[in-house]
Parts: C-alpha cells; sequence; structure tokens
C-alpha cells in the first residue's frame, strides 16, 4: 500500500489505500524468483549483510563492494513488509547493531551448488 511517487505532497512514498497490504511477513516463494532463482528478495525482510556499516562506500564500478572491516552496526539491505516502495530494492541500506531485533529483518541461507573437481 505504499507506491512510488510522484504524488500530493509526500516525497518518500505515496499511500494507496486500496493496494495489497498483508500487515506481516510471508512464506518464503510467495512471490516469483528473481533472475537467480532467489524468491522474495525485496520486501518480506531486511537482510542482514555480513558487512559493518560505513559512512562511505567504494564508487564506481564495483563487484561485492565490502563495507568497513570494523564497526558497531551491520548492513541491512532489502526492504521490508512495513518498509516505503523506495526501500524496498537491494541498494537501499539501513543499519542495525548485531544484537538488533525486529518482526522485518531476517536472514538468509544460500546454498552455492559446487561442480565437482574433475
Amino acid at each position: 500500500h505504499k507506491e512510488y511517487p510522484p504524488c500530493a505532497e509526500q516525497a518518500h512514498y505515496c499511500y494507496n489505500p486500496t493496494g495489497t497490504y498483508l500487515e506481516r511477513t510471508t512464506t518464503v516463494g510467495t512471490y516469483a524468483p528473481n533472475t537467480w532463482g532467489l524468491f522474495d528478495m525485496h520486501g518480506n525482510v531486511r537482510e542482514w549483510c555480513n558487512d559493518w556499516s560505513s559512512s562511505s562506500l567504494p564508487g564506481g564500478s564495483v563487484v561485492d563492494p565490502q563495507g568497513s572491516a570494523i564497526g558497531g552496526q551491520r548492513v541491512l539491505r532489502g526492504g521490508c513488509w512495513d518498509c516505503s516502495a523506495m526501500e524496498c530494492r537491494s541498494a537501499y541500506r539501513v543499519d542495525l547493531p548485531p544484537d538488533g531485533r525486529s518482526s522485518a529483518v531476517g536472514f538468509r541461507v544460500v546454498l552455492a551448488q559446487v561442480s565437482p573437481k574433475q
């Protein structure tokens, strides 16, 4: 029920009372997977990252950018069930202390398929 602007006076999101708002997380696999076969990457729960929060990131084209090696807050990405539309994307970052808890925060276990050595 929170969509992208432009709209009236809001700059961060537009409220759409006719939109679907479940008011909770959903079962994994409720929505179609992305190109890499990962389900529910945006909008279910924010996901913990291994990176420590940093006030600056490397610029330009970077593959697997790494945050600071030390810090007090870990990075969360991907938006959540109660986030605005602008926050439901992989580039949107927020941070939380490692012991922080929220109904809008989770983690993802990914198993990478490894080819046997030939």
